[in-house]
């Protein structure tokens, strides 16, 4: 391996853990100038160092190993943006390295497989001067527009990003005060990580929060904090009114609204409330505050029904609403699926599947018989996903 590149992806796992190549050097047993001569390249790694490397940084040694070249390291631009009391939180730090390789790996996949996640990114929109609220709602009515996407709801937020934007989009577990982050490199392109342990309409508000920051800064990356501070940034007014307005669009709501209201003779019910949030795949309470931010329902309904006592998920039992559905893995579809075709093209190991897919062997072979497995044709036929188009014509 070009030994350049070994020492930059050596680099990139030590700025990220913060640790100094004094450290290092210490750790491993090397002097410090060794360190920096491997780290720029100029000195090979013995096969043994190499293997310490791997252990001090809890790494696998074919992380090192690809035969892609080492992202800009963006693990590092997502430190610089926690908070003081919370840069050392261990969980957070493991989950950003996390994020950085999964992003890596999806690259690497793509290379074996020769197809490039294509990027159709928009020209970055301009809000410097404007209200951040009014230029929310322009910029998701322009994206919606451009995506063709209408005035509907967005039940497949995380596939559209991804094959009609070009976004990576992972899920992990964060710690529960994080909702999510965003980076961008050029090799890696944009980036997006939301918490895992969330409801689903909460990682659907915070996905499409993400991309309202991509949008406007794709180069500035970006952790996502649950909790509220009273002089919130333009940027952050920005992204928190463009999730709203792209996901629960004005036109097509207050159309909606207005046909309920004619319907139910101008008083509509709780439950009429529940079915609206279900058919936009948003809680109750985001709906009731959209339709405040719209003034088609007065300010403090639903301050009125916490003060109530109102129970959503009860409602919903009774309203016969089926929990809202979405993909709860870590990884996009598009990923697995790579993943399995390159094992088909034998480019990969068995091992090295079930490691990508951050799975056991057992597991591994699972997904495998799910991607090849025909379903309702009475059988269970090999399906070669690495089998050539033109060739079946």
């Amino acid at each position: 391996m070009n030994p350049g590149d070994l020492g930059a992806r050596l680099r990139n796992v030590r700025e990220a853990r913060g640790w100094t190549q004094q450290r290092v050097a210490d750790e491993i047993g090397l002097a410090r100038t060794t360190v920096v001569a491997i780290e720029k390249g100029e000195r090979r790694l013995r096969p043994a160092e190499l293997v310490r490397f791997a252990q001090i940084y809890a790494k696998r040694v074919s992380d090192f190993l690809q035969s892609s070249a080492p992202s800009e390291g963006f693990a590092v631009q997502l430190r610089s943006e926690l908070r003081p009391q919370r840069a050392a939180h261990p969980v957070l730090l493991s989950a950003i390295e996390e994020f950085e390789q999964l992003c890596e790996d999806y690259i690497h996949l793509e290379d074996l497989c020769h197809a490039p996640l294509r990027r159709r990114y928009p020209p970055p929109y301009e809000i410097r001067g404007a209200d951040p609220e009014i230029a929310a709602a322009d910029t998701a009515a322009a994206e919606r527009r451009r995506l063709g996407l209408g005035n509907g709801p967005l039940l497949n937020l995380r596939d559209i990003l991804e094959s009609d934007v070009g976004l990576r989009i992972f899920q992990l577990e964060l710690p529960s005060t994080v909702a999510g982050m965003f980076a961008y490199s050029g090799d890696l392109g944009g980036c997006i990580a939301v918490n895992l342990k969330h409801s689903i309409d909460r990682r659907r508000i915070s996905l499409a929060h993400e991309f309202g920051h991509f949008l406007i800064g794709r180069s500035h990356s970006e952790v996502l904090y649950l909790d509220r501070y009273e002089r919130r940034p333009v940027e952050e007014r920005f992204a928190e009114a463009f999730a709203r307005s792209f996901l629960m669009p004005a036109d097509g709501l207050r159309q909606r609204y207005l046909d309920l209201l004619r319907e139910r003779d101008g008083a509509p019910t709780h439950g009429d409330l529940c079915r609206l949030a279900h058919f936009y795949a948003a809680s109750v309470e985001a709906m009731t505050r959209r339709l405040e931010e719209l003034k088609l329902i007065p300010s403090g309904v639903w301050d009125r029904l916490l003060l109530e006592g109102f129970r959503v998920e009860e409602a919903r039992e009774l309203l016969g609403l089926e929990s809202i559905t979405a993909e709860d893995g870590m990884l996009p579809h598009r990923f697995k699926a790579l993943a399995v075709e390159a094992w088909q093209r034998r480019k990969l190991s068995e091992g090295q599947l079930a490691h990508l897919l951050r799975v056991d062997r057992l597991q591994a072979r699972e997904t495998v018989d799910l991607f090849r497995s025909s379903r309702g044709t009475g059988g269970s036929a090999p399906i070669d996903l690495a089998a050539p188009l033109l060739d079946a014509i």
